[in-house]
């Protein structure tokens, strides 16, 4: 009999499971600009390859559904003279139904866990575009999300202590 107390005790105890499921992902808006072409810069060019990510989360409308967006900007210079070659923008965006995470888990799991979800799809649309726009394709490195978010949560910290100083020395 203690057994089944035990037991019930443990069951009680454990956290519910999570469950996500991807409804939907697309292209949300993307640009492609070759601007190699356009100029007609000749010879041999070494590209220069700047990648930028921005992260975005909200609840939509539905029950336990959320859309995230990962924004890539990625601009490619000649490394001998600076001239851009081409920029490519592209907005990739997920639906997410998620259960079982709690809310003050919520953030970091939209920010961490959906673009892990997403970020081969994108590493292959950002592949065949560069090699559709003449390029070689751009195979984007594995992204740590983790460490995105947590150089995001420090910059935010890093501002808001700034602003308080700030507005410590106006009040003075």
């Amino acid at each position: 009999m203690a057994e089944n107390a035990e037991n019930g005790a443990a069951e009680a105890t454990q956290p519910t499971p999570v469950k996500m499921s991807v409804l939907a992902q697309f292209v949300r808006d993307m640009s492609f600009e070759n601007i190699l072409a356009q100029k007609g810069v000749s010879g041999d060019v070494q590209p220069d390859v700047q990648v930028q990510v921005n992260l975005d989360a909200k609840k939509r409308s539905g029950d336990n559904q959320y859309e995230v967006v990962i924004k890539l900007k990625v601009e490619s210079k000649s490394k001998a003279t600076q001239d851009m070659l081409f920029l490519l923008e592209l907005d990739y965006a997920g639906v997410f139904s998620i259960e079982g995470v709690p809310t003050e888990q919520m953030h970091p799991f939209l920010l961490i866990e959906c673009p892990r979800m997403l970020f081969p799809f994108v590493r292959r649309i950002i592949s065949d575009v560069t090699r559709d726009g003449g390029f070689p394709p751009l195979n984007l490195e594995t992204i740590d999300f983790v460490a995105l978010y947590r150089n995001e949560i420090a910059r935010r910290q890093a501002a808001t202590s700034s602003q308080s100083a700030d507005g410590r020395k106006m009040d003075a």
